[in-house]
């Protein structure tokens, strides 16, 4: 047994009054209390303590011992503490990318919680709305809108989004609301384009299936907030979460159709390589994430 644990053995058996109490407190046997105990015993060549079947009571020298070890031992236990939290605490540089929208909506406030919290870790937020290679990129982290392909990223969900359609009041003023999503053939669409293969074809959930409808329209566009703004201006119906436009709806600049229609909400998704990732878990319950 170490020579500490002995001492922690001795001071728990003065203070908690008995063996059993110290094998209980530190849980550890009995049996390995009194070992604890028989060596110190033997160590410093002088009884420490009377014991009895019923309580265990320091001697003399026993009371002694136990006001000049006490400070030290709680000094030692502080210290081996402190090097435990400074191992623990994160440090280092930390590389995360994020959407165009979602960066400065949300990922910047939760990097700046993050950064008080943590003191010795710096942050590199890249801003993109491509579907980049971490690994490529040099990024550790990466929140995602989207459903994750099978790979070899470590990925949790924290959320899901409501995809909506949208259009201007004067455009449906103009050209009428679509009350199915077939009806959108007949429409004007704004397209976002970002990394989906395929930006004609617009999903939904029709009498309780899976259906692709095809869309078209005169205005393409890599930049969530040009599509808005064009949906807005009334050139066409668009599609977005709906965390993106909820001032526009709130606002009543754009209202929101074919909500029966709706699929499945998305997830949205930090994700990393493990081996890269160098922080501990970040508390995502702390944070404030879209919920729409």
């Amino acid at each position: 047994m170490d020579r500490l644990d002995d001492l922690a053995a001795f001071v728990a058996i003065i203070e908690k009054g008995s063996q059993t109490a110290a094998a209980r407190d530190l849980r550890r046997s009995l049996q390995s209390i009194n070992r604890s105990l028989t060596s110190l015993e033997r160590g410093v060549g002088i009884a420490l303590i009377n014991r009895t079947t019923r309580q265990s009571t320091p001697t003399e020298a026993g009371l002694a011992l136990y006001r000049r070890i006490k400070p030290a031992l709680t000094e030692i236990n502080d210290a081996k503490r402190e090097a435990a939290d400074k191992r623990a605490e994160p440090s280092g540089l930390l590389r995360v990318g994020a959407p165009v929208l979602f960066a400065p909506a949300f990922g910047a406030p939760v990097v700046c919680d993050f950064l008080e919290r943590h003191p010795e870790v710096e942050v590199e937020l890249k801003v993109s709305d491509r579907q980049v290679d971490l690994l490529e990129q040099g990024l550790d982290l990466a929140v995602r809108i989207r459903e994750m392909p099978d790979s070899g990223l470590k990925a949790r969900r924290i959320g899901e989004l409501r995809v909506v359609i949208f259009g201007a009041p004067a455009y449906f003023a103009r050209h009428g609301r679509p009350g199915h999503p077939d009806d959108l053939e007949n429409h004007h669409c704004v397209l976002h384009a970002a990394d989906d293969p395929d930006i004609e074809k617009w999903p939904f959930r029709i009498e309780g299936k899976y259906k692709s409808v095809r869309v078209h329209g005169r205005f393409k566009t890599d930049s969530a907030a040009a599509a808005h703004v064009a949906v807005a201006r009334g050139l066409g119906v668009g599609r977005a979460p709906l965390w993106q436009i909820r001032r526009l709806v709130d606002d009543e600049v754009v209202e929101v159709v074919l909500e029966e229609f709706e699929i499945t909400r998305i997830p949205f998704t930090p994700s990393g390589h493990p081996q890269r990732y160098p922080l501990r878990k970040p508390n995502y319950s702390q944070t404030s994430w879209p919920h729409d």
